[in-house]
């Protein structure tokens, strides 16, 4: 395994500002770079106070100490299909056990990568009892669209976020898995109440179809919501309110264009028995992430949605409401220039960020 380790090193960017660039959830905050690690850090996840395990798009997954920015490789992982926008990717842990660990990663199968759902034990700095739980049936050769965010809602039911894999019409092709979010339980079978389990027409792993390349997914247990953003073709990035056996549109409706053209792709914007966003980026951000800060370091955050933006490079803020509704969005540190891949918090409130250049950001006081 390839991993080069900058040493640590600490910028400090004083925040002061409250009504230019930084807004007043950073206010007196400071940005620390901790490391750069050798490859594109897809997903960040505390697993102790100090320590994150870091997904390493190419088919790496380390350890890293916040505290030092020591790096640890850990072994364990198999073969991933590192091609385009896949590899090894997403990255949580059990609600109900801290040493299970869940993955996503894209497959090898034929010339491509199907996106799979596996779990393992943490034992120390390795993996055991790998074992792969859900398979989708669409094997991506393209390269592209593979989704792969995970989260669990308070029940312990388990949501998948899956790319149409370069097809745009798969979204609506309802017997693949490709341009849907996916339902499970904690051992990979199907939940009962499932909204398809009864239906032939529709894989009863399918919880909401109609996506382009959903990759950020998060619930929200005190609202009892789950949110999902996803890329648009071109403009058209789309926040959505996930809502059981719901068509989110793609590729009948979007708000974005060909790529080709000034064209506007799908047939409208809008549509009869369709589910809109609650919220259009245009131009695009293009979505890396999406997190749910519940935090104490910055409690004017809490309940609020953080989005890595990769294209447009900054930490992209959302204000929701039990309604549903967006009620402002603020933009912060775009002068990084960085694409903001993935976001958590330590146990402290602290904000981590992984970059796509390797490197790994804290958001902290400035004055403790």
């Amino acid at each position: 395994m390839r991993l080069h380790v900058q040493n640590t090193v600490f910028i400090s960017l004083m925040v002061f500002f409250s009504a230019f660039g930084f807004s007043r959830e950073f206010e007196s905050s400071k940005l620390d770079k901790i490391t750069v690690v050798d490859g594109v850090p897809w997903s960040i996840e505390p697993i102790d106070e100090h320590r994150f395990l870091i997904a390493l798009r190419q088919g790496d997954l380390i350890i890293l100490d916040g505290q030092t920015g020591a790096v640890t490789p850990v072994s364990g992982v198999p073969e991933v299909y590192a091609s385009g926008q896949g590899g090894l990717m997403d990255v949580i842990v059990s609600p109900t056990d801290n040493d299970v660990i869940y993955f996503t990663y894209a497959k090898p199968i034929d010339k491509g990568g199907a996106p799979t759902l596996a779990k393992a034990r943490l034992n120390g700095s390795e993996l055991v009892g790998w074992q792969d739980l859900f398979s989708s049936n669409v094997v991506v050769t393209s390269g592209r669209h593979f989704g792969s965010r995970l989260a669990f809602d308070d029940e312990g039911d388990l949501y998948m976020t899956i790319g149409d894999a370069g097809e745009r019409d798969n979204a609506q092709q309802t017997q693949n898995h490709a341009g849907s979010i996916i339902r499970l339980d904690p051992d990979g079978s199907v939940p009962k109440d499932n909204p398809f389990v009864d239906n032939s027409d529709v894989a009863p792993e399918i919880y909401s179809y109609g996506h382009r390349n959903p990759q950020g997914i998060v619930y929200d247990k005190k609202r009892k919501q789950l949110w999902a953003i996803e890329h648009g073709p071109r403009g058209g990035d789309e926040l959505n309110l996930i809502h059981a056996g719901a068509n989110y549109g793609w590729p009948i409706t979007s708000h974005g264009k060909e790529y080709w053209g000034p064209i506007s792709a799908g047939e409208a914007q809008e549509k009869e028995g369709i589910e809109p966003p609650k919220k259009v980026y245009i131009p695009s951000i293009a979505p890396g992430s999406l997190f749910l800060y519940q935090g104490e370091k910055f409690p004017r955050l809490n309940g609020i949605l953080l989005i890595g933006a990769l294209k447009l490079t900054h930490l992209n803020i959302l204000d929701v409401n039990e309604a549903g509704q967006v009620l402002e969005e603020r933009r912060y540190y775009e002068d990084l220039g960085e694409r903001i891949r993935d976001i958590t918090a330590d146990s402290e409130g602290n904000v981590w960020l992984t970059a796509d250049s390797g490197t790994i950001y804290k958001i902290s006081r400035a004055y403790e």
